[in-house]
């Protein structure tokens, strides 16, 4: 939690709560159900919450705006996101039911009500969302078919609709294809060594109608 305080000192008495209680819902969890390595489980607010969080300092999501996460396993990104954005709208999204049935009880342990949750592929979500984010669930190629109609048509933020993915290692073969792509690395942002390595990638996605 201190890692959390340090780069978030402006929470909210509710949101330092809801930041808490994440350990001990997913030590719990996870002695059910999988949902992060053991070792990863020590290290919650490092590895996955803080981790997580990234997304937000590369952009803060306005009020109303609508966020997918695709892929979101246990509920990362999704969940540290919707804590840190309650005005914003979280849709997260696995194929993987166990995995669901955990974020369903995360979210509402902590009472998340601007959260919805679906079991079942991404391809089959037709609604619009000013950004997709995901950590790393497919090549970029991949990830890009599968979400290039769900982006909607008017951007609201600094930077344009589109892909906020959060990365590791050399992105350069990668991102090759798309020249739009930025690449912000995360020790731009935080100092641990842990985030040496990681980025967050921003690809704008023009509006299909």
């Amino acid at each position: 939690m201190e890692l959390i305080r340090k780069y978030f000192p402006t929470l909210t008495d509710t949101q330092l709560s809801q930041f808490e209680q994440l350990s001990v819902l997913y030590q719990d969890w996870n002695l059910k159900i999988n949902v992060v390595s053991r070792k990863d489980i020590e290290e919650l607010y490092l590895r996955h919450v803080l981790h997580s969080l990234g997304i937000a300092k590369v952009q803060a999501f306005k009020s109303d705006s609508r966020i997918l996460d695709v892929g979101t396993g246990g509920g990362f990104p999704g969940i540290p996101l919707a804590i840190l954005f309650p005005e914003v709208h979280f849709h997260l999204v696995d194929s993987i039911g166990k995995k669901i049935k955990v974020v369903r009880e995360v979210s509402d342990a902590l009472q998340l009500d601007n959260v919805q949750i679906t079991n079942d592929r991404v391809e089959t979500i037709n609604d619009r969302y000013d950004f997709i984010v995901s950590r790393a669930v497919a090549q970029m190629e991949t990830f890009v078919r599968w979400v290039k109609d769900n982006v909607a048509k008017k951007s609201n933020h600094d930077l344009k609709n589109g892909i906020l993915y959060l990365k590791g290692g050399d992105l350069t073969e990668e991102l090759a294809p798309f020249p739009k792509a930025t690449i912000y690395p995360l020790t731009d942002f935080f100092e641990e060594d842990f985030f040496q390595t990681k980025s967050v990638v921003h690809l704008p996605l023009k509006f299909k109608p």
